[in-house]
């Protein structure tokens, strides 16, 4: 834990007491300030009730002396319309700030009076999870204590405090952003951009322009590196260079650059000073299958190359990475059905990515349909063999899908994973894959989509003779 003194001996507020709410009371507290803290779900309140988290209603608490209030990522701030403790906390003129917010300023000064420990923040719309494991694993096997956190695995002030070799690799969502106005990496990445969260952020713009602010707080001694293969990032990265700040550095994967980081062919390589070196071969890399992966490759070498600066250290760790839980996870094979977790995939743009690694899919999608549906994934439709589809979006799945992909609307997960591997089962295809990638966020029916690819994993395994599912469940746990 990293414990917040900024408000030692003050009163603040949290509100919201999932994750990294519940995160932020503990650090408070271990500093020294008086908390006050509500979430409006009882069986949160519950839990943080038994870590003696003080709770008393938030209409309740002592607006005039609260110095701020910490707000979860997942209340919205802005739009569709702002939660009612936000206007509360505005007419009563408190600063409203989240976890990410607390950490970058504590960090700043060096917590527990130690020198500041660099900072890599992640962002964008896809991949951005991927990319945050990759620069993790490449630090740690060079020598480097990763602290890996913020949008995914632990909260960000649930990280270790800075140690003589600490960098800080942080996943960074635009709610958090949106939180954090005095977080300032010393290296921000940004994977990608496409429509996604624009019912919290009101339009593509706002979107955009929340993401814009991480890259631009970056420090001027620091690096950004931008994925400059689609439109909107590509403009920010324009963006960026004509305004001048921190080093800018493109990254690629299927287009060569004059200048920076690409991928072409699976093959990596570092043109950063102009001229490509060749770095090592992607396809080596068993757990990082796809074009997509090569870019979140890319974006981690650019990412690290001046903290561990041996290219071969890099490339070997790349090569070893042993891949990310509910991201094209490999769950195992019964038969000749191989059961793929791509729970992660929460919108059209990162199913698209699954969808291109394997030619005969038994598809898993639906949930809570986000902007845009799944029209776009029209090129690869010729690659699913049927689709089962489940949750709120069935109905509109199954209209886009009409006379284009035989379907089946399932309702649930459970007999969704039955269906597709009964027809997987009996079909004539030699390596037939049961892929959930759903294309939609999971709050219809799971607590978010880690629970969601839980399920799947569960079972999928529960389809595997015994000794086979112990078996994958000790190579997960490795």
């Amino acid at each position: 834990m990293i414990p917040v003194s900024l408000f030692k001996g003050q009163t603040v507020g949290v509100f919201g007491l999932a994750r990294t709410g519940l995160s932020a009371a503990r650090s408070l507290i271990a500093g020294g300030a008086k908390i006050v803290a509500w979430d409006d779900k009882e069986s949160t309140r519950l839990a943080a009730a038994k870590e003696d988290v003080p709770l008393d209603p938030w209409q309740r608490w002592p607006w005039t002396d609260l110095k701020a209030l910490v707000l979860s990522p997942g209340v919205p701030l802005t739009h569709p319309a702002p939660h009612t403790i936000v206007a509360h906390a505005r007419s009563a003129g408190v600063e409203i700030i989240g976890d990410m917010e607390l950490f970058g300023r504590t960090i700043a000064t060096g917590a527990q009076g130690q020198n500041r420990a660099p900072v890599i923040a992640i962002t964008g719309t896809n991949g951005k999870s991927t990319t945050t494991a990759l620069i993790g694993h490449i630090l740690q096997s060079c020598g480097f204590v990763a602290e890996v956190g913020g949008n995914i695995g632990k909260g960000v002030l649930d990280l270790n405090p800075p140690g003589g070799k600490t960098v800080y690799v942080l996943e960074v969502s635009s709610y958090q952003i949106d939180l954090a106005p005095n977080l300032r990496p010393d290296i921000s990445v940004l994977t990608n951009i496409s429509p996604d969260h624009i019912d919290r952020h009101g339009s593509m713009e706002n979107y955009v322009a929340v993401k814009t602010t991480l890259l631009q707080h970056t420090q001027e001694t620091g690096k950004v590196v931008v994925g400059v293969d689609d439109a909107q990032s590509a403009r920010i990265y324009s963006g960026l260079m004509a305004a001048g700040g921190a080093q800018t550095i493109p990254v690629s994967a299927g287009k060569v650059l004059g200048r920076g980081v690409f991928a072409v062919g699976g093959k990596l390589y570092d043109a950063t000073d102009h001229t490509p070196n060749f770095i090592m071969d992607l396809t080596q890399a068993a757990h990082l299958p796809g074009e997509h992966n090569w870019q979140n490759a890319a974006l981690a070498y650019a990412a690290v190359k001046n903290i561990v600066r041996d290219p071969r250290a890099v490339a070997s760790a790349i090569q070893r990475f042993p891949g990310l839980a509910h991201r094209i996870e490999d769950v195992g094979v019964v038969g000749k059905v191989r059961f793929v977790n791509d729970s992660k995939a929460t919108n059209a743009d990162a199913a698209a990515r699954a969808l291109v690694c394997f030619p005969d899919i038994f598809w898993i999608a639906g949930g809570k349909s986000k902007e845009g549906g799944i029209e776009d994934l029209s090129p690869h439709f010729s690659r699913i063999r049927k689709a089962y589809l489940i949750g709120d979006a069935a109905d509109q799945f199954a209209e886009t899908l009409e006379g284009r992909v035989p379907f089946e609307r399932v309702g649930t997960l459970e007999r969704a994973v039955a269906a597709a591997h009964n027809d997987a089962a009996r079909s004539s295809f030699a390596d037939p894959v049961v892929l959930l990638s759903p294309a939609c966020a999971s709050f219809d029916q799971f607590r978010d989509f880690e629970q969601r690819g839980d399920v799947f994993r569960t079972l999928a395994r529960n389809l595997m003779p015994s000794s086979q599912a112990k078996d994958a469940q000790k190579e997960m746990q490795t």
